[in-house]
Protein backbone atom coordinates (compact mmCIF):
# COMPACT_ATOMS: atom_id res chain seq x y z
CA UNK A 1 0.00 0.00 0.00
CA UNK A 2 1.37 3.49 -0.91
CA UNK A 3 0.94 6.42 1.49
CA UNK A 4 2.64 9.78 -0.15
CA UNK A 5 2.22 13.34 1.63
CA UNK A 6 0.68 16.07 -0.59
CA UNK A 7 1.72 16.65 -3.96
CA UNK A 8 3.50 18.89 -4.99
CA UNK A 9 5.07 20.17 -8.63
CA UNK A 10 8.34 18.25 -9.65
CA UNK A 11 10.66 17.84 -12.57
CA UNK A 12 10.93 13.99 -11.75
CA UNK A 13 8.97 11.18 -11.64
CA UNK A 14 9.21 8.52 -9.15
CA UNK A 15 8.37 4.78 -9.57
CA UNK A 16 9.03 2.00 -7.29
CA UNK A 17 8.03 -1.81 -9.12
CA UNK A 18 8.33 -4.83 -6.96
CA UNK A 19 10.30 -7.37 -8.90
CA UNK A 20 8.84 -11.15 -8.34
CA UNK A 21 8.91 -14.13 -10.85
CA UNK A 22 5.61 -14.93 -12.90
CA UNK A 23 3.06 -17.64 -12.87
CA UNK A 24 2.16 -19.81 -15.16
CA UNK A 25 -0.99 -18.72 -16.83
CA UNK A 26 -4.59 -20.73 -15.82
CA UNK A 27 -7.68 -20.84 -17.36
CA UNK A 28 -11.38 -22.14 -16.78
CA UNK A 29 -12.11 -25.05 -19.27
CA UNK A 30 -15.84 -24.86 -20.55
CA UNK A 31 -16.52 -28.23 -22.08
CA UNK A 32 -19.88 -30.51 -22.69
CA UNK A 33 -20.55 -34.12 -24.54
CA UNK A 34 -20.84 -34.24 -27.95
CA UNK A 35 -24.87 -34.47 -28.01
CA UNK A 36 -25.51 -31.43 -25.92
CA UNK A 37 -26.75 -28.63 -27.85
CA UNK A 38 -23.31 -27.03 -28.19
CA UNK A 39 -22.44 -30.18 -29.67
CA UNK A 40 -18.31 -29.38 -30.28
CA UNK A 41 -18.27 -25.43 -29.98
CA UNK A 42 -17.03 -24.96 -26.58
CA UNK A 43 -14.13 -27.85 -27.19
CA UNK A 44 -13.45 -26.12 -30.36
CA UNK A 45 -12.68 -22.69 -28.66
CA UNK A 46 -10.85 -23.91 -26.51
CA UNK A 47 -8.36 -25.96 -29.28
CA UNK A 48 -8.35 -22.51 -30.62
CA UNK A 49 -6.89 -20.83 -27.48
CA UNK A 50 -3.35 -20.24 -27.38
CA UNK A 51 -3.08 -20.34 -23.82
CA UNK A 52 -4.63 -24.14 -23.51
CA UNK A 53 -1.80 -27.19 -23.75
CA UNK A 54 -2.28 -28.65 -27.32
CA UNK A 55 -3.88 -32.06 -26.71
CA UNK A 56 -4.61 -31.37 -23.06
CA UNK A 57 -6.99 -28.16 -23.23
CA UNK A 58 -9.33 -29.53 -20.71
CA UNK A 59 -6.32 -28.92 -18.51
CA UNK A 60 -6.85 -25.51 -16.13
CA UNK A 61 -2.54 -25.05 -16.69
CA UNK A 62 -1.64 -23.54 -19.77
CA UNK A 63 1.38 -22.86 -21.30
CA UNK A 64 1.74 -19.20 -21.25
CA UNK A 65 3.35 -16.74 -18.21
CA UNK A 66 1.57 -14.07 -16.49
CA UNK A 67 3.40 -11.15 -15.03
CA UNK A 68 2.41 -10.20 -11.36
CA UNK A 69 -1.08 -8.09 -11.29
CA UNK A 70 -0.38 -6.75 -8.03
CA UNK A 71 2.29 -6.54 -5.19
CA UNK A 72 1.68 -10.00 -3.68
CA UNK A 73 2.74 -11.38 -0.36
CA UNK A 74 5.84 -11.15 0.87
CA UNK A 75 7.76 -14.15 3.51
CA UNK A 76 10.25 -14.07 5.75
CA UNK A 77 13.20 -15.69 4.56
CA UNK A 78 12.65 -14.48 0.72
CA UNK A 79 14.41 -12.13 -0.59
CA UNK A 80 12.63 -8.89 -1.50
CA UNK A 81 13.35 -7.17 -5.05
CA UNK A 82 12.35 -3.91 -6.21
CA UNK A 83 13.23 -1.57 -9.42
CA UNK A 84 13.45 1.98 -8.86
CA UNK A 85 13.50 4.31 -11.81
CA UNK A 86 13.52 8.67 -11.60
CA UNK A 87 12.28 9.70 -15.24
CA UNK A 88 13.28 13.60 -15.95
CA UNK A 89 9.61 14.55 -17.25
CA UNK A 90 10.18 18.16 -17.72
CA UNK A 91 12.21 19.78 -20.40
CA UNK A 92 15.15 20.91 -18.51
CA UNK A 93 18.56 19.37 -17.51
CA UNK A 94 18.48 18.53 -13.93
CA UNK A 95 21.53 18.07 -11.62
CA UNK A 96 23.27 16.28 -8.78
CA UNK A 97 20.04 13.64 -8.89
CA UNK A 98 20.49 11.89 -5.54
CA UNK A 99 18.21 8.53 -4.95
CA UNK A 100 18.35 6.71 -1.46
CA UNK A 101 16.07 3.43 -0.49
CA UNK A 102 15.85 3.03 3.29
CA UNK A 103 13.79 -0.25 4.29
CA UNK A 104 12.41 0.92 7.53
CA UNK A 105 10.96 -2.30 10.00
CA UNK A 106 10.15 -2.20 13.60
CA UNK A 107 13.84 -2.39 14.79
CA UNK A 108 15.86 -1.03 12.71
CA UNK A 109 16.51 1.22 9.36
CA UNK A 110 18.26 -0.50 6.23
CA UNK A 111 20.21 1.49 3.52
CA UNK A 112 19.31 -0.50 0.43
CA UNK A 113 20.86 1.86 -2.24
CA UNK A 114 23.68 0.42 -4.42
CA UNK A 115 25.32 4.05 -4.54
CA UNK A 116 25.04 6.74 -2.56
CA UNK A 117 27.15 8.98 -4.97
CA UNK A 118 25.07 11.81 -6.58
CA UNK A 119 24.51 11.82 -10.62
CA UNK A 120 25.66 15.14 -12.24
CA UNK A 121 22.96 16.08 -14.48
CA UNK A 122 19.98 14.43 -15.88
CA UNK A 123 18.96 15.38 -19.43
CA UNK A 124 14.70 15.63 -20.48
CA UNK A 125 13.26 12.03 -21.26
CA UNK A 126 15.96 10.36 -19.35
CA UNK A 127 16.02 7.83 -16.24
CA UNK A 128 18.02 6.67 -13.75
CA UNK A 129 17.19 2.97 -12.67
CA UNK A 130 18.30 1.05 -9.65
CA UNK A 131 17.73 -2.48 -8.41
CA UNK A 132 17.42 -2.84 -4.93
CA UNK A 133 17.63 -6.50 -3.05
CA UNK A 134 17.04 -7.64 0.90
CA UNK A 135 16.69 -10.83 2.41
CA UNK A 136 13.69 -10.47 4.75
CA UNK A 137 14.73 -11.87 8.59
CA UNK A 138 11.46 -9.99 10.16
CA UNK A 139 8.10 -10.21 10.37
CA UNK A 140 5.26 -7.21 10.55
CA UNK A 141 5.36 -3.91 9.07
CA UNK A 142 8.05 -2.93 6.21
CA UNK A 143 8.22 0.24 4.85
CA UNK A 144 10.32 0.98 1.97
CA UNK A 145 11.23 4.57 1.68
CA UNK A 146 12.68 6.32 -1.31
CA UNK A 147 13.89 9.89 -1.50
CA UNK A 148 15.04 11.83 -4.75
CA UNK A 149 16.95 15.25 -4.00
CA UNK A 150 18.25 17.00 -7.29
CA UNK A 151 19.06 20.75 -8.02
CA UNK A 152 17.29 23.00 -10.85
CA UNK A 153 18.79 25.45 -13.46
CA UNK A 154 17.68 27.65 -11.59
CA UNK A 155 19.93 26.56 -8.76
CA UNK A 156 16.98 25.75 -6.33
CA UNK A 157 17.35 22.71 -4.43
CA UNK A 158 14.48 20.12 -4.62
CA UNK A 159 13.60 17.20 -2.43
CA UNK A 160 11.04 14.47 -2.09
CA UNK A 161 9.91 11.00 -0.79
CA UNK A 162 7.61 8.21 -1.44
CA UNK A 163 6.44 5.51 1.02
CA UNK A 164 5.33 2.14 0.32
CA UNK A 165 4.57 -0.04 3.35
CA UNK A 166 3.65 -3.51 3.17
CA UNK A 167 3.48 -6.83 5.22
CA UNK A 168 5.85 -9.28 5.86
CA UNK A 169 4.34 -13.23 6.86
CA UNK A 170 5.21 -15.81 8.48
CA UNK A 171 5.77 -19.11 5.94
CA UNK A 172 6.05 -21.55 8.32
CA UNK A 173 5.32 -22.50 11.72
CA UNK A 174 8.27 -24.76 13.65
CA UNK A 175 7.27 -26.57 16.63
CA UNK A 176 10.13 -28.66 18.42
CA UNK A 177 9.79 -31.19 21.18
CA UNK A 178 13.20 -32.49 23.31
CA UNK A 179 13.45 -36.21 24.49
CA UNK A 180 16.21 -37.44 26.64
CA UNK A 181 17.72 -40.71 26.66
CA UNK A 182 19.28 -42.63 29.33
CA UNK A 183 22.50 -42.83 26.91
CA UNK A 184 22.78 -39.06 27.10
CA UNK A 185 21.71 -38.96 23.50
CA UNK A 186 19.05 -36.02 22.63
CA UNK A 187 16.26 -36.88 20.31
CA UNK A 188 14.82 -33.59 18.58
CA UNK A 189 11.10 -33.45 17.03
CA UNK A 190 10.75 -30.94 14.46
CA UNK A 191 7.45 -30.68 13.40
CA UNK A 192 7.44 -28.08 10.09
CA UNK A 193 3.95 -26.75 8.72
CA UNK A 194 3.94 -24.83 5.60
CA UNK A 195 1.04 -21.85 6.09
CA UNK A 196 1.06 -20.75 3.05
CA UNK A 197 -1.42 -20.54 0.72
CA UNK A 198 1.19 -22.43 -2.71
CA UNK A 199 3.27 -25.47 -2.16
CA UNK A 200 7.05 -25.69 -1.20
CA UNK A 201 10.24 -27.73 -2.27
CA UNK A 202 11.65 -28.45 0.73
CA UNK A 203 15.00 -28.36 -0.50
CA UNK A 204 17.02 -28.65 2.81
CA UNK A 205 16.24 -29.20 6.23
CA UNK A 206 19.15 -29.71 8.64
CA UNK A 207 20.09 -29.36 12.14
CA UNK A 208 23.75 -27.49 12.98
CA UNK A 209 24.05 -28.71 16.84
CA UNK A 210 26.30 -26.81 19.49
CA UNK A 211 30.10 -27.27 19.90
CA UNK A 212 29.33 -30.05 22.28
CA UNK A 213 26.83 -32.81 20.17
CA UNK A 214 27.63 -34.36 16.70
CA UNK A 215 24.03 -35.31 14.75
CA UNK A 216 22.62 -38.00 12.99
CA UNK A 217 19.82 -37.61 10.97
CA UNK A 218 16.70 -40.43 11.04
CA UNK A 219 14.93 -38.77 8.23
CA UNK A 220 15.98 -41.79 5.17
CA UNK A 221 16.18 -45.53 5.21
CA UNK A 222 18.25 -47.97 3.15
CA UNK A 223 17.07 -49.74 0.87
CA UNK A 224 18.73 -51.85 -1.98
CA UNK A 225 22.09 -50.34 -1.16
CA UNK A 226 20.40 -46.46 -1.73
CA UNK A 227 19.54 -44.11 0.64
CA UNK A 228 15.85 -43.32 0.31
CA UNK A 229 14.03 -40.49 2.24
CA UNK A 230 10.92 -41.12 4.16
CA UNK A 231 9.07 -38.70 2.57
CA UNK A 232 8.92 -40.16 -0.72
CA UNK A 233 10.39 -39.16 -4.05
CA UNK A 234 8.58 -35.50 -3.86
CA UNK A 235 9.57 -33.15 -1.13
CA UNK A 236 6.80 -30.75 -1.83
CA UNK A 237 4.74 -29.77 1.42
CA UNK A 238 1.36 -28.72 0.52
CA UNK A 239 -0.49 -25.63 1.85
CA UNK A 240 -1.34 -26.65 5.61
CA UNK A 241 0.49 -29.83 5.54
CA UNK A 242 3.17 -30.88 8.22
CA UNK A 243 6.26 -32.69 7.71
CA UNK A 244 8.05 -34.42 10.72
CA UNK A 245 12.17 -34.52 10.97
CA UNK A 246 13.89 -36.59 13.45
CA UNK A 247 17.90 -35.81 14.84
CA UNK A 248 19.60 -37.62 17.28
CA UNK A 249 22.51 -35.58 19.26
CA UNK A 250 25.71 -37.60 21.10
CA UNK A 251 28.03 -35.70 23.15
CA UNK A 252 31.23 -35.61 21.39
CA UNK A 253 34.09 -37.88 22.59
CA UNK A 254 36.09 -35.44 24.49
CA UNK A 255 32.32 -34.09 26.33
CA UNK A 256 31.12 -37.25 26.67
CA UNK A 257 33.16 -38.59 29.97
CA UNK A 258 32.32 -35.36 31.72
CA UNK A 259 29.29 -35.98 33.02
CA UNK A 260 28.83 -32.68 34.76
CA UNK A 261 29.33 -30.42 31.64
CA UNK A 262 27.16 -32.40 29.50
CA UNK A 263 24.04 -32.61 32.65
CA UNK A 264 24.00 -29.00 32.49
CA UNK A 265 24.06 -28.74 28.52
CA UNK A 266 20.22 -26.85 27.91
CA UNK A 267 21.83 -25.60 24.37
CA UNK A 268 21.24 -27.74 21.26
CA UNK A 269 21.46 -26.43 18.52
CA UNK A 270 19.55 -24.43 15.44
CA UNK A 271 17.27 -25.42 12.62
CA UNK A 272 18.31 -25.04 8.54
CA UNK A 273 15.56 -24.88 6.67
CA UNK A 274 15.85 -24.06 2.68
CA UNK A 275 12.50 -23.95 0.75
CA UNK A 276 12.14 -22.79 -3.20
CA UNK A 277 8.68 -21.93 -4.43
CA UNK A 278 6.51 -21.37 -7.49
CA UNK A 279 8.99 -20.58 -10.34
CA UNK A 280 12.09 -21.31 -8.31
CA UNK A 281 12.07 -18.34 -5.43
CA UNK A 282 14.34 -19.42 -2.43
CA UNK A 283 13.35 -18.69 0.90
CA UNK A 284 15.48 -19.75 3.74
CA UNK A 285 15.03 -19.43 7.94
CA UNK A 286 17.26 -19.96 10.69
CA UNK A 287 15.48 -20.61 14.20
CA UNK A 288 17.21 -19.58 17.21
CA UNK A 289 19.43 -21.42 19.50
CA UNK A 290 17.04 -24.57 20.30
CA UNK A 291 16.78 -25.22 24.18
CA UNK A 292 15.85 -28.53 25.97
CA UNK A 293 15.42 -29.02 29.88
CA UNK A 294 18.15 -30.35 31.39
CA UNK A 295 17.65 -33.65 32.90
CA UNK A 296 17.31 -34.28 36.23
CA UNK A 297 20.45 -36.66 37.44
CA UNK A 298 20.62 -36.19 40.96
CA UNK A 299 24.51 -36.75 41.89
CA UNK A 300 24.65 -40.27 41.01
CA UNK A 301 23.75 -41.70 37.55
CA UNK A 302 23.50 -45.21 36.70
CA UNK A 303 23.16 -46.77 33.35
CA UNK A 304 23.52 -49.84 31.17
CA UNK A 305 26.13 -49.90 28.61
CA UNK A 306 25.35 -53.89 28.30
CA UNK A 307 22.59 -56.07 28.79
CA UNK A 308 21.67 -59.72 26.68
CA UNK A 309 17.66 -59.31 25.05
CA UNK A 310 17.19 -62.89 25.56
CA UNK A 311 18.23 -65.19 28.66
CA UNK A 312 18.30 -69.14 29.83
CA UNK A 313 16.10 -70.27 32.67
CA UNK A 314 18.29 -70.59 35.83
CA UNK A 315 21.67 -69.64 33.62
CA UNK A 316 23.52 -67.00 34.77
CA UNK A 317 24.09 -64.43 32.08
CA UNK A 318 25.30 -60.44 32.42
CA UNK A 319 25.31 -57.01 32.34
CA UNK A 320 27.32 -53.75 32.00
CA UNK A 321 26.85 -50.89 34.36
CA UNK A 322 28.27 -47.93 34.07
CA UNK A 323 28.50 -45.53 37.16
CA UNK A 324 28.63 -41.76 37.24
CA UNK A 325 29.25 -38.98 39.67
CA UNK A 326 27.43 -35.80 38.53
CA UNK A 327 28.36 -33.80 41.34
CA UNK A 328 31.06 -30.94 40.52
CA UNK A 329 32.46 -31.18 44.21
CA UNK A 330 32.52 -34.17 46.57
CA UNK A 331 34.32 -37.34 45.73
CA UNK A 332 31.98 -40.72 46.77
CA UNK A 333 33.37 -43.42 48.78
CA UNK A 334 30.54 -46.04 46.65
CA UNK A 335 29.72 -49.54 48.20
CA UNK A 336 27.30 -51.67 46.37
CA UNK A 337 24.53 -53.52 47.74
CA UNK A 338 22.29 -56.00 45.88
CA UNK A 339 18.58 -56.52 46.29
CA UNK A 340 17.30 -59.73 44.72
CA UNK A 341 13.34 -59.95 43.68
CA UNK A 342 11.17 -62.56 42.93
CA UNK A 343 12.42 -63.52 39.45
CA UNK A 344 15.72 -61.74 39.47
CA UNK A 345 18.72 -63.11 41.91
CA UNK A 346 22.31 -62.01 42.22
CA UNK A 347 25.61 -64.00 41.72
CA UNK A 348 28.01 -62.24 43.91
CA UNK A 349 28.96 -60.70 46.77
CA UNK A 350 26.35 -57.67 48.92
CA UNK A 351 28.14 -54.91 50.75
CA UNK A 352 31.43 -54.68 49.08
CA UNK A 353 33.52 -51.37 48.55
CA UNK A 354 33.62 -49.87 44.91
CA UNK A 355 36.63 -47.21 46.37
CA UNK A 356 36.39 -43.87 45.59
CA UNK A 357 34.41 -42.03 42.53
CA UNK A 358 35.91 -38.58 41.69
CA UNK A 359 33.49 -35.78 40.92
CA UNK A 360 32.42 -35.64 36.73
CA UNK A 361 34.02 -39.28 36.77
CA UNK A 362 32.51 -42.73 36.36
CA UNK A 363 33.13 -46.60 36.84
CA UNK A 364 32.31 -49.56 34.73
CA UNK A 365 30.90 -52.39 36.77
CA UNK A 366 30.78 -56.12 35.25
CA UNK A 367 27.99 -57.78 37.34
CA UNK A 368 25.93 -61.20 36.99
CA UNK A 369 22.53 -62.13 37.40
CA UNK A 370 19.89 -65.20 37.33
CA UNK A 371 16.20 -65.20 36.23
CA UNK A 372 14.28 -67.91 37.87
CA UNK A 373 10.64 -67.09 35.93
CA UNK A 374 10.55 -67.15 32.30
CA UNK A 375 8.62 -64.19 30.26
CA UNK A 376 9.64 -60.92 29.46
CA UNK A 377 11.44 -58.78 32.68
CA UNK A 378 11.20 -55.30 33.30
CA UNK A 379 14.37 -53.79 33.62
CA UNK A 380 13.17 -52.09 37.12
CA UNK A 381 12.37 -55.84 38.80
CA UNK A 382 15.86 -55.45 40.05
CA UNK A 383 18.15 -52.80 42.15
CA UNK A 384 21.54 -51.77 42.98
CA UNK A 385 21.92 -49.22 46.27
CA UNK A 386 25.02 -47.39 45.88
CA UNK A 387 26.36 -45.70 49.45
CA UNK A 388 28.51 -43.19 50.45
CA UNK A 389 28.92 -40.94 53.88
CA UNK A 390 25.09 -39.13 54.03
CA UNK A 391 23.46 -40.40 51.39
CA UNK A 392 21.91 -43.24 49.98
CA UNK A 393 20.67 -43.78 45.62
CA UNK A 394 19.24 -46.62 44.07
CA UNK A 395 19.49 -47.42 40.09
CA UNK A 396 16.92 -49.10 38.28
Amino acid sequence: MEVNPPKQEHLLALKVMRLTKPTLFTNIPVTCEEKDLPGDLFNQLMRDDPSTVNGAEILMLGEMLTLPQNFGNIFLGETFSSYISVHNDSNQVVKDILVKADLQTSSQRLNLSASNAAVAELKPDCCIDDVIHHEVKEIGTHILVCAVSYTTQGGEKMYFRKFFKFQVLKPLDVKTKFYNAETDEVFLEAQIQNITTSPMFMEKVSLEPSIMYNVAELNSVSQAGECVTTFGSRAYLQPMDTRQYLYCLKPKKEFAEKAGIIKGVTVIGKLDIVWKTNLGERGRLQTSQLQRMAPGYGDVRLSLEAIPDTVNLEEPFHITCKITNCSSERTMDLVLEMCNTNSIHWCGISGRQLGKLHPSSSLCLALTLLSSVQGLQVRSLFSFSFWYPGMLTHGH
